[in-house]
């Protein structure tokens, strides 16, 4: 067996599907879709309509913990193109934590919750000495009419890629709020508000739920690996190749300047509230109108390949790069610090 200590993050791709992945050997036939690299929901046969799944840790985040809860794994369920409506919490608590801390938490969750549109339904909470921050997981759960929900089985070479939103929404927004003294050096009292307020922003569900309307080959909420881990996981699921323009890729002022000080990459770091979509070519002009109208920015980076051509990003420099599997996110590079 292997004993050498893994780094802090999301399993390497590889080590999940040998370790986790594979050693589920029970199936039931009442489940549609299953655990999968690029996979954010389950899907369950519930006769006429389908039951659409997913779960979710906040660990990297102290400050909003429990808006952020609410929105990681409602945002999953927005990217089947399913409108989430119930959610769980598993809420662990370190020693030392006060009712105070807790009611906190519960009133920035329920108010998470109350704009989403979705309702707290269920969960657990306990102090415990096995954590030493606060950790919370949430589960999602939304209906479809059987067969609606999409998948990133459905990309193919042509269809498009885009994004919404910004890179690095949800990274920017953390480390802001936990660094905020750090910054300071390198940041405007405006700038760190701003940066701080990009987490009112990271729901997708209204994106998903358009992108669900509109009619995507895949939609994948951008949480750790970034904007390169996300299009890298989509292709693998799919058994395709893409081609991404960095260039094209919008990012906020605020987020490049944090970037820089730190020394981490936005292309791979966390990206709640911003949606990455396949969307077949006949539907690109309809979903860019719609989210015009919502006024939601809807950017195109790149188009899905065949797989001989692997998953690339290609710069205005004429330089080009293969995009590897995601690794621990960059956002985890400031919290060990």
């Amino acid at each position: 067996m292997d004993k050498k200590a893994l780094p802090v993050g999301k399993l390497d791709s590889e080590i999940l599907k040998k370790i986790v992945f594979d050693k589920i050997t029970y199936k039931r036939d009442e489940v549609i879709t299953r655990p999968g690299i690029g996979e954010d929901c389950a899907v369950v046969d519930f006769g006429k309509y389908e039951c659409v799944l997913s779960t979710d840790p906040i660990t990297a985040a102290v400050s909003d913990i429990g808006r952020l809860a609410i929105h990681i794994s409602c945002n999953d369920i927005a990217s089947n193109g399913v409108e989430p409506l119930g959610i769980l919490l598993a809420v662990m608590l370190p020693q030392g934590t006060t009712a105070d801390d807790i009611e906190h938490i519960m009133a920035d969750a329920a108010h998470a919750a109350e704009l989403a549109g979705v309702e707290i339904i269920g969960g657990h909470t306990e102090i415990t000495p096995a954590v030493n921050t606060p950790v919370i997981v949430s589960t999602a759960l939304g209906r479809a009419v059987r067969g609606s929900s999409a998948s990133a089985l459905n990309m193919k070479p042509g269809d498009l890629i885009y994004i919404t939103k910004s890179a690095g929404i949800e990274g920017t927004g953390i480390i802001a709020c936990d660094f905020t003294d750090e910054l300071r050096s390198v940041l405007s009292d405006e700038e760190i508000e701003e940066a701080k307020s990009l987490l009112d922003f990271v729901s997708v569900i209204p994106e998903g739920i358009i992108g669900g309307e509109v009619g995507t080959s895949g939609m994948h909420d951008i949480t750790e690996g970034g904007i390169f881990g996300a299009v890298w996981e989509m292709c693998t699921v799919s058994g395709n190749g893409a081609k991404v323009y960095p260039e094209r890729v919008p990012v906020l002022p605020v987020t490049e300047k944090i970037c820089t000080h730190y020394g981490i990459n936005f292309f791979r770091l966390i990206s709640s509230g911003c949606m990455l979509m396949s969307v077949p070519q006949e539907n690109t002009a309809e979903m860019e109108r719609r989210m015009q109208e919502a006024g939601i920015r809807l950017t195109c980076i790149g188009e899905v390949t065949d797989a001989s051509l692997g998953i690339t990003a290609h710069y205005a420099d004429g330089r080009s790069e293969e995009i590897a599997p995601p690794a621990a996110d960059e956002l985890y590079k400031v919290m060990k610090r």
